[in-house]
């Protein structure tokens, strides 16, 4: 029965997208997986897309791209991919699935169209940098 399902809640962990300089000197944004938790998180698998939702424009995807991060240690950040400043304008989808324990767990973020920019910075966690924090 459905009652009888328990779906767990994703606590203290966290999508951020940071902007860097790069091997070539070049500004670039990365995205990373960020754990704020006291314990690892393993066999952490990503899936990333972008699509636009606005029924007055073209609809747009992006190729959905699969990553496979491994085991993120307490109280760390793993990049997860670089992201093109031209998929911004619309929704960028990251989808975590990981186990916490013998849990099985999964969430879904989302940076909304224009929403990965410098004027919504924040601290990210653990990571001791300015970015944009998907909680």
């Amino acid at each position: 029965m459905k009652k009888d399902i328990s779906i767990p809640e994703v606590k203290n962990v966290h999508i951020a997208a940071v902007k860097e300089t790069n091997d070539h000197q070049e500004e670039v944004w990365n995205v990373y997986i960020v754990n704020n938790q006291n314990e690892m998180i393993d066999g952490v698998m990503v899936t990333s897309k972008g699509y636009s939702d606005d029924p007055k424009e073209a609809q747009v995807k992006t190729s959905v791209m699969r990553h496979a991060v491994g085991n993120v240690p307490a109280r760390t950040a793993a990049k997860i991919e670089l992201i093109n400043e031209a998929v911004f304008s619309i929704n960028n989808e990251y989808w975590v699935t990981f186990f916490e324990g013998d849990k099985l767990m999964d969430k879904k973020f989302i940076f909304g169209a224009h929403t990965v920019t410098e004027v919504l910075y924040e601290d990210v966690p653990v990571m001791n940098v300015k970015g944009v924090v998907i909680w």
